[in-house]
């Protein structure tokens, strides 16, 4: 067999060799399905093989698939900025259109401290973070991160900026619950812009919804608006890392929606393209922008790809398709019906220790002793072994994060396209139980501890 020159994410794993894709089903070259739980990572929003997005990239590479930011603009990217003006909240109208959800995160911290740059404000050039939060590779998003076994390799190269812990409610560090805690973990916030100074923060970043670091985490209600509050006291922009959570992921086009906030800057990605592209982007608020455009008038940042026709002509057949499909109208009703599902298969299979989420970004944590949620032993490998069954059962789960340290833990992702249907439902929640059935077997676990 001819060697494999690919650097694949693990160098000694053996993978399938996918073949196709049609809605929420991926096969390989042996003919094998599978039902794809994770929509890839978070990305395939509405599905492989969709008509219409192949038909709007055939038309834009018929004219033209690459032209250069600096010499032209496009119908397709100023069509695609348009229609997002129209369709995100307040005055985030302003599109940075880039390749991943890493640059576009990066995007957005270049542009907050050159926000206050602009404004003649020069020593705002920090960013703080969450702990347990996963903002891109790229050594500015990776500094944003609080994600360990991420930074590990890289620290001697990172800032410092995660500062304050997670709204993780499953282990809250105050030992309490909302909102009688008082959002204690927002209310950190306060305590790391007194210790480092408001004169030198330029933002503070979050997912609404904490992905590949924490398996789904999702706030208590009032947690959101209490740190856009600290941030507008303190003189601080906030940014939404948005990417694995926008273009509908959770029922609505922002996350952040669902509790009624606005960020100055949101960075979009994965959905945004569903798949059929790279894109993502950085968009910026109309006060964001005022004094870049009173002044230099350039934004410090760039790709040779930004902005690309045929990566923009791909999103704008997405989001068209979310719109002509009234895809976001359904989101609600399956998350809670997939939901109710994965609750039940919490009561049958006592190593599931929580699980959470917003619309359809699930999540499930793992422990080995459920009333005290201890986690299991590193050298199990649960979560690999997770995922390995379920791909080899025909469901492809997301490996995630968790653990108060962020890596101690156990959890998967399930997240399937939007489109979904409830009979595909069904058929996922019987793949998952029959995975978590084996691994039960695998572990040496019996009926008494759970499993029906």
């Amino acid at each position: 067999m001819k060697p494999s020159y690919l650097i694949k994410p693990a160098l000694d794993e053996s993978y399938p060799e996918i073949d196709h894709g049609k809605g929420v089903y991926l096969f390989d070259k042996d003919g094998k399905k599978y039902l794809d739980a994770a929509s890839g990572a978070v990305t395939a929003n509405i599905g492989h093989g969709v008509a219409e997005v192949i038909l709007a990239m055939h038309e834009q590479a018929k004219k033209v698939s690459f032209v250069y930011r600096s010499q032209f603009t496009s119908e397709a990217a100023e069509l695609l900025a348009s229609k997002l003006a129209d369709h995100l909240p307040g005055d985030l109208n302003w599109s940075f259109f880039v390749n991943s959800g890493s640059e576009a995160t990066e995007t957005a911290l270049k542009i907050a401290i050159q926000y206050w740059q602009e404004k003649g404000i020069k020593s705002k050039t920090k960013i703080l973070s969450r702990w347990i939060s996963y903002h891109g590779i790229t050594l500015g998003a990776l500094s944003m991160s609080g994600h360990p076994g991420r930074r590990a390799r890289f620290v001697p190269l990172l800032e410092e900026f995660p500062s304050i812990s997670p709204p993780y409610c499953y282990r809250c560090p105050y030992q309490s619950s909302a909102p009688e805690c008082g959002y204690l973990c927002a209310r950190e916030l306060e305590g790391a812009i007194k210790r480092i100074g408001a004169d030198h923060i330029a933002a503070f970043i979050a997912e609404p919804v904490i992905g590949a670091a924490g398996a789904a985490i999702s706030p208590p209600e009032d947690y959101y608006r209490t740190i856009k509050e600290i941030c507008e006291n303190n003189n601080i922009l906030f940014i939404a890392d948005e990417v694995m959570t926008g273009f509908g992921r959770t029922g609505t086009m922002l996350a952040c929606e669902h509790w009624d906030v606005i960020p100055d800057i949101v960075a979009l990605g994965k959905g945004m393209g569903a798949g059929y592209a790279p894109i993502a982007a950085a968009v910026v608020s109309d006060r964001v922008m005022e004094p870049i455009l009173d002044g230099s008038k350039v934004i410090m940042s760039g790709h040779t790809l930004s902005a690309n026709p045929q990566s923009c002509a791909a999103a704008l057949a997405v989001l068209e398709y979310l719109e002509n499909n009234e895809v976001l109208k359904e989101v609600d009703s399956k998350a809670i019906y997939l939901k109710n599902k994965l609750d039940k298969l919490k009561s049958q299979f006592s190593i599931i220790g929580d699980v959470r989420g917003k619309g359809l970004l699930l999540g499930l944590e793992f422990v080995r002793l459920p009333d005290a949620k201890i986690p299991f032993d590193r050298i199990v490998k649960l979560t690999d072994m997770l995922v390995r069954t379920g791909r080899d059962n025909g469901i492809l789960l997301y490996p995630a994060g968790s653990g108060m340290d962020g890596q101690s833990g156990d959890a998967v992702i399930i997240a399937p396209p939007l489109t979904i249907t409830k009979r595909e439902i069904d058929e996922l929640i019987a793949l998952l139980k029959s995975t978590l059935a084996e691994v039960y077997k695998t572990l040496g676990l019996s009926e008494g501890n759970g499993v029906e």
